[in-house]
């Protein structure tokens, strides 16, 4: 395990919505959800770190939560699969992880190892259900999408999930997580980036209390926290939170 980072109270960085960078993507990214495969198709994806999330490690570690270590887990756009793994192989689950893009699927495929009990489909979160017998034990939600300005670097941008997605599509967000996740089942929420407000996106502005209207009643929290390990473009904008169905 790395050595823990710490988190400063504000981030740093402001937001450069006009980066070169930033721009193209949002050229590229429209409402038709298919056009993230563009974005695949013409290698942009900075997002791409090549690794797990630290607080994803951190938490299912730490054994502050008593996560399933058998039943189904669900990582919805995955990218190239990287967290879906190491879910599989962390704790043991059976693990369907999607991404509408056919480019980062075909990716995330490579990355699955051998004896790894994780697959990787094309499919449209917002279409996609289950029967009641195959609900998920555990979602994973890595919500991100960085326009940050880095020194020299340009920008970073970590596409996943909740604020890639539109806000008038957060309630529907919400009802398929309620739809997808059995009684007692956890939802892992990396809140990210948690950065001065705007009303351009993606990213979407967001923080952690957004949750609260798409998800509902008839959940519990579990964590509700900085996490002590983070990349370190992520140090001071991201919040991990845990939910659990009741």
């Amino acid at each position: 395990m790395s050595s823990p980072t710490t988190q400063p109270e504000t981030p740093e960085i402001l937001v450069n919505a006009s980066s070169p960078v930033f721009s193209a993507l949002r050229d590229i990214i429209t409402d038709d959800p298919h056009s993230w495969d563009t974005a695949w198709t013409q290698n942009i994806t900075p997002w791409e770190s090549g690794d797990i999330q630290p607080p994803l490690r951190e938490v299912t570690q730490s054994g502050e939560v008593a996560f399933p270590t058998r039943g189904r887990a669900f990582v919805p756009g995955c990218g190239s699969g990287h967290d879906a793994r190491y879910i599989a192989s962390a704790l043991g689950l059976d693990t369907l992880a999607i991404d509408i893009s056919p480019t980062a699927v075909r990716n995330a495929t490579k990355n699955i190892p051998d004896g790894v009990n994780a697959r990787i489909e094309v499919q449209d979160f917002f279409s996609f259900s289950v029967p009641e017998t195959e609900k998920f034990d555990l979602i994973y939600d890595y919500t991100s999408v960085d326009p940050l300005l880095q020194p020299k670097t340009g920008v970073d941008i970590k596409a996943r999930f909740f604020v890639a997605i539109p806000p008038s599509r957060r309630g529907e967000w919400g009802a398929q997580m309620n739809s997808l996740i059995k009684r007692g089942g956890y939802l892992i929420t990396l809140v990210y980036p948690i950065v001065p407000e705007t009303d351009v996106g993606p990213p979407w502005f967001v923080r952690p209390e957004h949750y609260y209207g798409p998800l509902g009643d008839g959940w519990e929290k579990v964590v509700d926290r900085v996490p002590t390990e983070s990349q370190p473009t992520h140090v001071g904008r991201e919040r991990l939170v845990v939910w659990r169905k009741l």
